[in-house]
């Protein structure tokens, strides 16, 4: 299978595109794990938008939104495989891919995110450490994790 690493921000998505990953993510966010939130969530213009292609089919996405929208750090979000394509390690390569995007960008500032605390061994093997305590957010029980800065060559 032939992974390609899109990155684009919202502006310069084309209709179709942006429709695609705002589809996905409801599909999997909203419908598959029935959480009722807003997904339009108004960070989407804030952020740099990754899609993920598979032999050329749309597969993946994620969002890594600038420093100071979310948190203090940049952070990655909305990260989601669609479910043809699961137990394929898409969800490593996604992530991997939007942190050295995301420490490429801004590097220095380490990463945030608010991932679903039954992720958090997956995140934990990718670099992310546990901050705070399991919350409920829209139903799902989650934890913030950051990924400490990696340090920058004076």
């Amino acid at each position: 299978m032939e992974l390609s690493f899109k990155w684009d921000r919202m502006q310069a998505l084309t209709a179709v595109e942006m429709y695609e990953v705002i589809q996905a993510r409801e599909a999997v966010f909203v419908v598959e794990q029935q959480c009722a939130y807003q997904e339009a969530d108004g960070a989407d213009l804030h952020s740099w938008h990754l899609r993920v292609l598979a032999d050329g089919a749309f597969a993946a996405c994620a969002r890594v939104v600038e420093p100071g929208i979310k948190f203090h750090e940049p952070s990655i979000g909305r990260v989601m495989t669609l479910r043809e394509f699961r137990n394929r390690q898409l969800g490593r390569a996604l992530v991997a891919e939007a942190i050295a995007f995301t420490e490429a960008r801004y590097p220095g500032m380490g990463i945030r995110i608010g991932a679903q605390a039954h992720l958090q061994k997956f995140y934990a093997s990718l670099g992310f450490q546990p901050v705070g305590e399991v919350y409920d957010e829209d139903g799902i029980a989650h934890i913030d994790m950051v990924k400490p800065a990696v340090a920058v060559p004076a």
